[in-house]
């Protein structure tokens, strides 16, 4: 697959992670990696946390980068978990910051479900491991996954998911998310653009993908992610097709976390087709 690196042509990534969440490098860090790949407007789209965008916006500044607001909140629809993305937000909302505290207090509150059901199955003082790999990040499911590979309890976190925190496995707590309805009223509020978050990767069929775009155009979306990573071209013509048939802006990003993933590596993928209307003219 053929990668972007026009020097001459503007190369949105409008969604990546640093160690604020489940990422491994500062925002900063973040910032230095996405101007060596070409990026020339980035957004950083940590799990229900904004605290890396000030370090995140001063390194853009220096290295003369666009560098646009960004945060993915944890939400609910349907009894599936998906996330709803936030762009070029007042980062002084008020709205938005009783919103970030409600979101970190409830994801606290699943680490520690996480961690009880994680009890029952043998594995001890899983939410201190898991606390301790955090960091300053928000704790999620990713850091009880590299727990589980550093005591050897599985070969690496994709096996974690897949034996332990994935979908329908003991770890996989969702029901404290609000829903997907009010965490766009969330970004809404605080003059943000709500984008849907990667809904390829939710495995839904297309009857029930049309009936949650349905509900997110109504709830005041304005958008999805067409394009989030390395993805096959039926996958962007796929998602570029529905956000033409539901009236939504066409947003793309990496999903960055790890320099590793090459697949999900910061401004490598493939550009949103001509047909798309793109997030940024909506702040252009």
């Amino acid at each position: 697959m053929a990668l972007i690196d026009k020097k001459d042509s503007p190369l949105f990534d409008l969604h990546s992670h640093s160690l604020h969440s489940d990422g491994i490098l500062r925002p900063q860090a973040v910032v230095s990696r996405a101007k060596e790949n070409g990026v020339t407007t980035l957004a950083i789209t940590d799990h229900d946390s904004i605290s890396g965008l000030a370090e995140a916006r001063v390194a853009a500044a220096a290295l003369d980068m666009q560098f646009i607001n960004g945060i993915e909140l944890s939400c609910l629809w349907d009894g599936v978990g998906v996330h709803v993305v936030g762009l070029n937000f007042d980062t002084g909302s008020d709205v938005l910051l009783a919103a970030i505290e409600e979101q970190g207090q409830a994801r606290v509150a699943r680490a520690a479900m996480i961690a009880e059901r994680l009890a029952r199955l043998g594995i001890a003082d899983a939410l201190a491991g898991a606390q301790e790999i955090a960091g300053i990040g928000a704790i999620g499911r990713p850091h009880f996954a590299q727990l589980l590979v550093n005591r050897g309890l599985v070969p690496n976190t994709s096996a974690a998911f897949k034996r332990y925190l994935g979908a329908g496995k003991p770890g996989d707590v969702k029901q404290l998310w609000p829903p997907v309805a009010r965490a766009v009223e969330w970004i809404n509020a605080a003059g943000g653009v709500a984008v849907l978050a990667h809904p390829e990767k939710y495995k839904m069929t297309r009857s029930k993908l049309r009936r949650l775009l349905t509900e997110f155009r109504a709830a005041g979306g304005q958008a999805m992610e067409v394009v989030s990573g390395r993805q096959a071209p039926d996958v962007t013509r796929s998602m570029a097709q529905l956000a033409a048939e539901f009236g939504l802006y066409a947003s793309c990003g990496s999903d960055f976390h790890d320099p590793a993933q090459a697949w999900q590596d910061l401004g490598r993928f493939e550009p949103l087709p001509a047909s798309c209307e793109p997030v940024w003219t909506c702040w252009a």
